[in-house]
């Protein structure tokens, strides 16, 4: 393969075929050869001598194999799941699609907060029973989003969020940065506390580290004012499950939106599921039918780069593995 050819993995994401993958690359690289590998033996193959190489996964015996890559262009946003100590050993320039969930979970968060706003998953209830008989809501104008997490998912929920009268708050690691919200602050316990005593919608939108695991706990759930509302789209260890069925039932907060829990899948005997003021969805947020077009712009820009100056350095969406 000549060094800006393009071997795609056979493992596709959101129930898409990995063909449109392999269709929009080749739409933006006429000049380059797009191999889509569509069974293991194809992929041990032409794994030996690819350059630039994409995918959802990569294992060790794979890896084993990929004697010549210089780029894996990871399809998904996290990359925990590779073998990053031996692809930094490799020289490997390792990318990811930070930036493609954007829209759609900026969407998907809006309408947990409206759904809890307006109360709508009431009216559903009602609606089923054939019931016509009022209840109160709430209005978002007003109201104080803290979003706990700024990078392309956060900032598409405060993009979002602008026109609807709210405050924000953005908590990041380093808040000198500054970001899209009307404050920003650290992930220090009294800055953390202190946005959390004003929050009346609180969005996960934030990776699962060492410093985010249980970063919501019964501290967290206690501080925050009784009337507000969960919202996790980053993952579930983020929060500490036990503490938050307490908070539910106890009425420390009003609701909570949950598209990713701990543990996942939620088991059908878990007693979130039968909470009336939690509205779950199964890991559904980032689901979008632009994940490989927008996927597609950023590898094929970052093989554009390559072809044009022949350096695999300095890539889009290039992930630190010091």
């Amino acid at each position: 393969m000549n060094d800006h050819d393009v071997l795609v993995l056979r493992k596709g994401t959101h129930g898409i075929p990995v063909e449109e993958y392999a269709d929009a690359l080749r739409s933006r690289l006429p000049d380059s050869d797009v191999t889509l590998a569509r069974t293991p033996a194809v992929e041990r193959e032409e794994i030996e001598d690819a350059r630039i190489v994409t995918g959802m996964v990569l294992d060790e015996a794979l890896l084993d194999r990929a004697e010549e890559m210089d780029v894996f262009a990871c399809a998904y946003a996290g990359v925990g799941h590779l073998p990053l100590d031996r692809l930094r050993e490799r020289g490997v320039t390792v990318t990811n699609a930070s930036g493609v969930h954007g829209p759609n979970m900026g969407e998907h968060v809006l309408g947990n907060i409206l759904t809890f706003t307006r109360r709508f998953h009431e009216g559903f209830r009602r609606q089923r029973r054939n019931e016509w008989r009022h209840y109160k809501a709430h209005e978002l104008q007003g109201s104080t989003v803290t979003v706990v997490g700024l990078g392309a998912i956060g900032q598409a929920v405060v993009e979002r969020l602008e026109g609807f009268g709210v405050e924000t708050i953005g908590v990041r690691y380093s808040p000198e940065k500054g970001g899209p919200t009307d404050e920003v602050v650290g992930f220090d316990d009294d800055a953390l506390h202190d946005a959390l005593a004003r929050t009346d919608y609180l969005v996960l939108a934030c990776p699962l580290t060492d410093e985010t695991r249980g970063l919501i706990g019964s501290e967290e759930f206690v501080t925050l004012p009784p009337e507000s509302v969960l919202v996790n789209v980053a993952r579930g260890p983020v929060v500490d499950t036990d503490d938050l069925v307490t908070a539910l039932r106890s009425g420390w907060i009003r609701g909570a939106a949950l598209d990713v829990t701990d543990p996942e899948p939620l088991p059908q005997d878990h007693p979130l599921w039968n909470l009336g003021n939690v509205q779950i969805t199964p890991h559904h947020a980032g689901h979008t039918p632009d994940y490989y077009e927008r996927l597609a712009d950023i590898v094929a820009g970052n093989v554009q780069q390559i072809a044009e100056t022949g350096e695999y350095d300095g890539l889009e969406n290039e992930v630190s593995l010091s």
